[in-house]
């Protein structure tokens, strides 16, 4: 309520029965905006009509005070029903002026105020742009409307590298780009020629840097594409953000109706599922749904569910590629690689499922288990005599872990498992990310003898001074460097300047998804340490794997 009028009713309270019942009206309607909930306004203003009752009933004891009061507590009663319009009764105005003033009053500034609560609640406050409730809302009336046999469409707007203006330059200047975001979509919305856009169209941002834009009725798929790219162009333009000139861009998804649905809801997930193709795809660009995305949107969404039981129903198992020196041609341990026996599709590779794991963070989960598998499998070779190193990957969901050191540690002791057979990989991109407190664990990883290893290298952007500087004894090459150099002489050029940069950083490098003999050789002559790949062995199961080290007799070697 604003200051005026409590002030007001403060005042009337102490003049007498009319300032008196104002003031415990407003309290109701005070309770009526915060709470809207019937029970308790119907409960308050029985109270409140029991109070002028006995109040009023003592100043002016005659029968017309009691018809005003009959009247005015019938007002007032009619608020539970959602009544703030009507004004009070006539015989309340005539015989209680000053209490019918006050009530009609307190009525205009209840109205207003949920006025302004409904207001705040639809729009964004930083872009004045209608909030994801509002846009549901108003996206499902003008789908309504639409003509049979017309087409609508809905834009799902995704700006790609909008985090790095909020760690760059704060959250307050990553505001103020949304608003300058928002106010390019309106300019590009609102000169689409009318003859193309029947009706105007309505845009939103849904939340952080999503925004969607709906048209209630288009000309043609084309007309719709047209505007995505005059979209993606739009914010591709530099801004100037208080004497910095930022560059972002806009990954676009476009889904049509009723070709990809006819509900708000299903045009929202098609052109969400769009979005992330266009972004997948490098950003800066529009992605049309189509049935090639939704059956594999489909497939996403049941190796998903899937997954959340294959851990406990002993659906995963490892199998260990073996690692070979090109320089001594012994073997210097293994990789351990996950497979998925699927119950319905058979084994399957870790390229069919770890992204949506990655994606719906249960590869954190599953790590857990690689880990505890990896420790029992060493603990019993240990036990056996037969030290080998094994190398595992650690994904970047399991270091947001607090506890995943503490864990992998206790998990090792457990088997009674020295750290020296142990390998930990970690991709490129998670070792320059990791924070200092995960790089100081990583460090004393190794010191106690366990190897460190980067994964994929070449993949991601490395930081020179961060790689030399980390806690690493070995960098595999990504297969896609190593792919053409027995036939292209640009890759060959290339991986010498990476096997050297390594080395420069004290590193051995091992090069893995090696295909043929010609390519060992190549690397070898490189520099290259450690190899493995399909040339020498293929993934093999445990048992597989110790006969096959067994059988290479002088070949295999402890790293214990």
């Amino acid at each position: 309520m604003q200051a005026g009028t409590a002030q007001k009713f403060s005042n009337a309270m102490l003049s007498g029965a009319a300032g008196f019942a104002s003031f415990i009206f407003s309290l109701s309607a005070l309770l009526y905006i915060q709470e809207l909930d019937g029970k308790i306004v119907a409960a308050l203003l029985a109270g409140t009509f029991c109070l002028l009752i006995s109040y009023i009933a003592s100043e002016r004891p005659n029968s017309e005070s009691a018809r005003a009061l009959s009247a005015l507590g019938d007002r007032l009663l009619a608020v539970e029903n959602g009544d703030l319009v009507s004004p009070t009764p006539p015989i309340v105005r005539e015989t209680m002026p000053k209490l019918a003033a006050a009530v009609d009053s307190l009525f205009a500034e209840v109205r207003a105020s949920i006025e302004n609560a409904h207001a705040l609640g639809m729009y964004d406050p930083v872009t004045s742009l209608p909030n994801r409730l509002h846009f549901r809302s108003e996206a499902d009336k003008l789908l309504g409307g639409v003509p049979e046999g017309a087409r609508a469409a809905m834009l799902f707007v995704d700006l790609d590298r909008f985090k790095n203006v909020n760690d760059s330059l704060g959250h307050a200047r990553g505001d103020q780009l949304l608003v300058m975001v928002a106010n390019r979509l309106r300019v590009v919305v609102t000169t689409e020629p009318t003859e193309s856009v029947s009706r105007r169209p309505l845009v939103a941002r849904l939340a952080g840097d999503e925004f969607t834009i709906f048209f209630p009725q288009i000309d043609s798929v084309e007309q719709v594409e047209r505007v995505a790219r005059r979209v993606a162009l739009a914010v591709s333009e530099p801004f100037e953000l208080y004497g910095h000139s930022v560059d972002i861009g806009a990954s676009i998804g476009v889904s049509v109706s009723p070709d990809h649905g006819t509900s708000i809801e299903s045009l929202m997930r098609a052109a969400d599922i769009a979005m992330y193709q266009a972004k997948a795809s490098g950003g800066g660009q529009h992605c049309l749904f189509n049935d090639e995305l939704a059956a594999e949107h489909r497939q996403k969404v049941e190796t998903e569910r899937a997954l959340t039981e294959a851990v406990q129903r002993g659906e995963f198992q490892l199998a260990l590629q073996p690692q070979l020196s090109l320089v001594t041609g012994e073997i210097v341990g293994a990789e351990a690689l996950l497979r998925w026996h699927h119950p319905r599709d058979g084994l399957r590779m870790p390229a069919t499922f770890i992204p949506v794991a990655e994606r719906t963070g249960l590869v954190a989960e599953i790590g857990e288990w690689v880990v505890g598998e990896v420790a029992l499998m060493l603990g019993n070779w240990h036990r056996e005599g037969f030290a080998h190193r094994v190398a595992f990957n650690v994904s970047p969901r399991q270091l947001d872990r607090a506890d995943f050191f503490t864990r992998l540690r206790q998990t090792f002791a457990d088997q009674r498992v020295p750290l020296s057979l142990v390998e930990l990989e970690f991709t490129e991109s998670a070792a320059m990310e990791a924070s200092e407190a995960v790089l100081a664990e990583i460090a004393s990883l190794r010191d106690d003898g366990a190897s460190i290893a980067i994964d994929d290298f070449g993949t991601g952007y490395s930081n020179l001074a961060r790689l030399r500087s980390m806690p690493l004894d070995r960098v595999k090459l990504d297969p896609s460097l190593i792919a053409d150099i027995e036939t292209c002489e640009k890759a060959r050029v290339i991986v010498q300047a990476v096997v050297q940069l390594i080395k420069g950083v004290g590193c051995e490098i091992v090069a893995e998804a090696v295909e043929n003999s010609a390519q060992a050789d190549i690397l070898r002559a490189m520099g290259c340490e450690i190899v493995q790949g399909f040339v020498f062995a293929p993934a093999m199961f445990e048992q597989e794997y110790r006969s096959w080290v067994t059988n290479a007799g002088g070949a295999a070697r402890s790293v214990a």
